[in-house]
C-alpha cells in the first residue's frame, strides 16, 4: 500500500510522487488534495493506479488526479493523462465504462418562492416523464439506420427528430457531437443495448435534480451566465447507458488481445491499450466518439422530457424559459493541444471522472444527494496545471456494497424529505448506494480546485427535489 511519506508537497494542495519512486515510471504522478483528504485518498488503491498510468507509452508531463479521486478500473476515477498524438496510446480504462457520463444544467427564470407550492407535484411529474432504473427503456425504439444517425450526429440528430431546440447546441461541449464518430465500429451487441435507452437516466449515481441557487460567489460572472440567488435550476447527470458500457467491454477485450502485437508491457491488464494511431486505437476512438454522441443525444432527449414535465405542472410559457447553461462530459478522450517543454504539442487527453475546464467555460460539479452542487468557471491555470481539467464531483469514499450494508434507503428518504427535499426513487437500495455519507465532502473538493486556481467558484446549488432510478 502506498504511504504518505512517499509524497512530496509541491505547493498548497498539490502533491507529487517523483519519477524515481518506481523504475517503470515515465513521468511523475501528481495529486490535487488537501492534507485532510489525503487520508481518505490513501485508504484505497487509487494512488497506485495513478502511478501505473505514469508508466504508459507516450504519457506527457505527469499523470494527474483530482481531489475526488477514488479507485476505478485501470485508471483511478478522477484521473487525467495526456498522451503524445503520434507515439502515445489510447486506453478504454482511461475513459471508463460510462462513456461521456456528464452533467447538464438547465436554468429557469423562477425563484424558489414561486415554485415551492408545486415542488412535490413537479418531482413526481419528472419521475413519470423520465424513465429510470437498470435496463429501463425510453420512449424511442430506434431501427438500425436511425440509431447509426444518432451515433454519428449526437445531440443535433435528436433535435432534427423534433426533441430539442437548435440553440441548445451552443451550450454543449463540442456542440454535442464528436466528428470522429463512426457507427460501423460499434458492435451489434452495444447497439442492441442502447436501442431503446435514449431519454433514460439509468441507476447508480445518475439523477435528475431540482436545485435552487443558494449562493453566488461572483455576481458579475453570474449575471453573464444568467444565474441569480434563489433561482430554480434542473441538473441532469447521466451518460451513454448500456451502449457505452458495451463499447468499453468490447475494446478492453480487443486491446488485451493485441498487447503482444505492439510489445506493450503493463503493470495492470486493466490498463489495456493500443497505440492511438494503430487500427485498434482508431477503431476504439471512433466507437468511443459514437458512444459520446449517444450520451449527448440522451441528455438532449431528457431535456425535452424535463421541459414537458415542467410545462405539464407550470404551464407552457414556463417550459420555454428552461435554457441550457452548459453540458459537460467527464468520461471522455479528446484531441487537444498543450504546451509541453516550451512547445505546443497535440495530445490525446483522457479524462476519467474529470471535467473540462477551459478558460471562462462553465464547469458543473454535482454533489451527493442532500448536500450541494456547484457551478464553477474554468481558469487559465487549468491549461498550465491540469490539461484544461478539474474535478467532476464529490468522489466516493464508501463502496456501493458497504453503503447498502450500512445505510437504510427508507430512512435516508425520510431524512431527506424532513429537510425539505422531495424524493422519487425506484429502488431504496439504489438510494442507499448514493447517500451523502458514501461521498467525500463536495465543499472541500471544490475549495481545493478553487484555491489551486484551475476553476473558480461561481454558484452553490442546493437540492430541493431528487429523481433517481
Amino acid at each position: 500500500m502506498f504511504e504518505i511519506k512517499n509524497l512530496k508537497k509541491i505547493s498548497s494542495n498539490i502533491w507529487e510522487v517523483s519519477k524515481d519512486f518506481r523504475q517503470d515510471m515515465r513521468v511523475p504522478a501528481r495529486i490535487f488534495a488537501s492534507e485532510k483528504l489525503l487520508d481518505e485518498i490513501l485508504s484505497d488503491n487509487s494512488i497506485n493506479q495513478l502511478i501505473n498510468v505514469s508508466t504508459l507509452p507516450g504519457v506527457q508531463k505527469y499523470a494527474l488526479s483530482m481531489p475526488d479521486i477514488h479507485e476505478g478500473y485501470g485508471f483511478p476515477v478522477g484521473g487525467v493523462a495526456g498522451f503524445d498524438f503520434d507515439k502515445g496510446i489510447i486506453s478504454p480504462g482511461g475513459i471508463g465504462y460510462d462513456i461521456n457520463c456528464g452533467v447538464r444544467l438547465l436554468k429557469s427564470n423562477l425563484t424558489y418562492d414561486e415554485i415551492k407550492a408545486y415542488l412535490r407535484e413537479l418531482t413526481k411529474e419528472l419521475y413519470r416523464e423520465i424513465p429510470s432504473g437498470v435496463g429501463r427503456g425510453g420512449r424511442l425504439k430506434l431501427n438500425n439506420q436511425e440509431l447509426d444517425r444518432i451515433l454519428e450526429g449526437g445531440a443535433r440528430r435528436i433535435i432534427e427528430m423534433g426533441y430539442g431546440d437548435e440553440k441548445d447546441l451552443e451550450h454543449i461541449e463540442s456542440n454535442g457531437k464528436l466528428n470522429e464518430a463512426n457507427a460501423d465500429y460499434v458492435s451489434k451487441t452495444a447497439k442492441e443495448r442502447g436501442r431503446d435507452q435514449l431519454g433514460t437516466i439509468g441507476a447508480g449515481n445518475h439523477f435528475v435534480e431540482i436545485d435552487k441557487v443558494e449562493k453566488i460567489f461572483d455576481k458579475e460572472m453570474a449575471e453573464k451566465f444568467g444565474l441569480f440567488e434563489n433561482q430554480i435550476c434542473i441538473l441532469i447527470h447521466t451518460g451513454s447507458r448500456g451502449l457505452g458500457h458495451q463499447v468499453a467491454t468490447d475494446y478492453i477485450r480487443k486491446m488485451i488481445s493485441v498487447l503482444p502485437k505492439y510489445k506493450i508491457i503493463l503493470p495492470d491488464r486493466e490498463l489495456a491499450c493500443s497505440p492511438f494511431l494503430s487500427s485498434e486505437g482508431q477503431e476504439y476512438f471512433s466507437a468511443m466518439s459514437s458512444a459520446a454522441n449517444f450520451a449527448w443525444a440522451n441528455r438532449e432527449l431528457i431535456t425535452w422530457e424535463v421541459r414537458k414535465a415542467w410545462q405539464n405542472v407550470l404551464g407552457k410559457k414556463s417550459a420555454k424559459e428552461l435554457e441550457i447553461l452548459y453540458d459537460v462530459a467527464h468520461n471522455i478522450a479528446k484531441i487537444e493541444e498543450y504546451e509541453i517543454d516550451g512547445k505546443m504539442k497535440k495530445l490525446i487527453v483522457h479524462r476519467k471522472g474529470a471535467t473540462r475546464a477551459f478558460i471562462n467555460q462553465p464547469v458543473l460539479i454535482p454533489g451527493s444527494m442532500g448536500t450541494a452542487s456547484y457551478v464553477l468557471v474554468g481558469q487559465e491555470k487549468s491549461l498550465e496545471y491540469s490539461f484544461g481539467s478539474t474535478c467532476h464531483g464529490a468522489g466516493r469514499r464508501m463502496s456501493r456494497a458497504r453503503a447498502k450494508r450500512e445505510i437504510r434507503g427508507e430512512k435516508l428518504k425520510r431524512e431527506l424529505e424532513e429537510r425539505g427535499i422531495a424524493v422519487e426513487a425506484g429502488s431504496m437500495s439504489g438510494l442507499a448506494e448514493e447517500a451523502p455519507e458514501a461521498y467525500k465532502d463536495v465543499n472541500e473538493v471544490v475549495e481545493i480546485v478553487h484555491q489551486i486556481g484551475i476553476a473558480q467558484k461561481l454558484a452553490k446549488l442546493k437540492p430541493i427535489g431528487v429523481i433517481k432510478g
